[in-house]
């Protein structure tokens, strides 16, 4: 049994995934009836959310309680790469509905008794709310605003305790990274259920009348993944970003897309962070908290749909609205975290910059949860593999900058 595991192990993890995709979309489409396979799915993904806030958790207090007095972090630099992603994305997906602009079929709002949030007053609410959220209770939620707030103050507390406690720390951070391993090499397993799901139970449709919003939406974050985002990698380590942007476009977005869960990536990011011989005590933070605020695919997804909505209207929107639009979608998109139904539930508040009623905007929300197997699919795989590429980004920059720094570190295997 252990030589077929490691037997199973020593093949490449993307081409298992593979397999398992075209399994899974073989199985959906001839025996669609099956649905014991799609437990598959579930069980992977919770797996996944299970272990995942264990494993931030004790990661970022075990890093701090690590760090040495004015001990160098890159922690500033990525949230603003970050932050600006989100912008540039927003900016990106304007730009796209001005040459492309888009009538909608309004559909009837979907999403039960989920309400929207008034303003980005409310988000920012809701995410300072989840700072101070119980410790515990962030962990059993899955509240990553709350586990890393919780994190950093235990880990910086414990940055005066004895090697013991430190020792103690590791062990569990070693014993979850293992759990974490385990779990991620039944990916394919798991990926073959998810896809099955899809084609079995939702199929492509329902789809077609929405196609031309589709090509808009992904054609904008196909452009993030693969020119604005390889620019921004260029600019911080003067080499040829490809190799880097193609490692973390295969390794994360694929896992993310099918899960269509950035905090069940995070375990797979850490993964990829630790292959590629990243800097732990940077990537064990940035990696939750860019699952968490780092959310260019939302901030394109809201512009689009307002864009969309404000046109089916006839309301006119000039480009110094569309401007302000692209602040408040990034803005609202990094605190989506806090807000049940994520990206589709801020698109209300973004109608409003353009005085679209509610009752029009929910409509919209309506078409965004009926192309949300490919929108959301999309989305979730760009905000996650961008978390593993500017933390990946940062710390190629500042090993540039300061290579007397790193000359002890092993290099960067991208």
């Amino acid at each position: 049994m252990k030589k077929a595991f490691e037997k199973w192990n020593s093949i490449s993890l993307v081409l298992r995934i593979l397999c398992g995709l075209i399994i899974g979309i073989i199985l959906g489409l001839t025996i669609p009836k099956a649905t014991a396979i799609i437990l598959f799915g579930d069980l992977f993904v919770g797996a996944l959310k299970a272990i995942a806030p264990l494993l931030v958790f004790f990661l970022v207090m075990s890093a701090l309680a690590h760090m040495g007095e004015g001990q160098k972090t890159n922690m500033g630099f990525i949230v603003m790469l970050y932050m600006l992603g989100n912008l540039f994305s927003a900016l990106v997906s304007v730009i796209a509905c001005r040459l492309f602009p888009i009538t909608l079929t309004l559909a009837e709002a979907a999403g039960g008794d989920m309400a929207p949030p008034s303003g980005v007053g409310e988000v920012l609410k809701n995410l300072l709310l989840n700072v101070v959220a119980n410790p515990v209770g962030s962990i059993v939620n899955g509240n990553y605003i709350g586990i890393l707030a919780w994190a950093c103050i235990f880990g910086i507390a414990l940055k005066g305790s004895s090697r013991a406690t430190k020792k103690i720390l590791d062990d569990f951070s070693e014993a979850i990274s293992t759990g974490v391993k385990w779990v991620i090499s039944f990916a394919p397993f798991g990926i073959m259920g998810l896809i099955f799901n899809v084609i079995s139970t939702s199929g492509l449709k329902a789809l077609l009348s929405y196609g031309r919003l589709i090509l808009v939406l992904v054609g904008s974050m196909a452009f993030v993944a693969l020119v604005m985002n390889p620019i921004i990698v260029f600019l911080c380590t003067r080499k040829n970003p490809y190799p880097l942007v193609f490692k973390c476009l295969a390794k994360s977005f694929i896992t993310a897309f099918f899960t269509r869960s950035s905090a069940a990536n995070i375990p797979v990011n850490m993964e990829l962070c630790e292959e590629m011989g990243l800097d732990e005590e940077q990537y064990s933070i940035s990696i939750p908290l860019g699952a968490t605020i780092n959310m260019a695919g939302a901030a394109i997804t809201i512009s689009v749909m307002a864009l969309s909505a404000a046109h089916t209207m006839g309301i006119s929107v000039d480009f110094g609205t569309a401007l302000v639009l692209c602040v408040l979608a990034a803005l609202s998109a990094a605190g989506a975290s806090g807000v049940a139904g994520g990206s589709l539930l801020l698109i209300p508040m973004a109608c409003g910059l353009f005085g679209i009623p509610s009752e029009i905007a929910m409509q919209v929300v309506g078409v965004g949860f009926i192309i949300g197997v490919i929108q959301d699919s999309c989305e979730t795989g760009l905000n996650s593999s961008t978390d593993v590429l500017f933390t990946a980004a940062a710390e190629l920059r500042d090993r540039r900058l300061h290579p007397e720094y790193y000359k002890d570190k092993p290099e960067v295997k991208c």
